[in-house]
């Protein structure tokens, strides 16, 4: 038996991407969630602090991206 072509292979794993892509996105979304959840429990204060730490971070990875894409 002969093996099946390259380009036949790379075919069948483009068409599969999209599907684990997707995957990917709902296990994403579904934490993204439940911690969202569990962080609403415990109170304004600590969503405050948890808000500016994640917007502390957005904004450094952002700064470091745009620092290192000039070098």
């Amino acid at each position: 038996m002969t093996d099946a072509p390259a380009g036949a292979q790379d075919a069948l794993s483009n068409l599969l991407l999209p599907i684990w892509q997707v995957a990917i996105g709902l296990c994403v979304i579904a934490a993204v969630v439940v911690v969202a959840v569990r962080l609403a429990r415990r109170g304004p204060s600590r969503v405050s602090a948890a808000l500016l730490l994640t917007g502390g971070a957005v904004v450094t990875i952002c700064t470091v991206g745009i620092l290192l894409e000039r070098l």
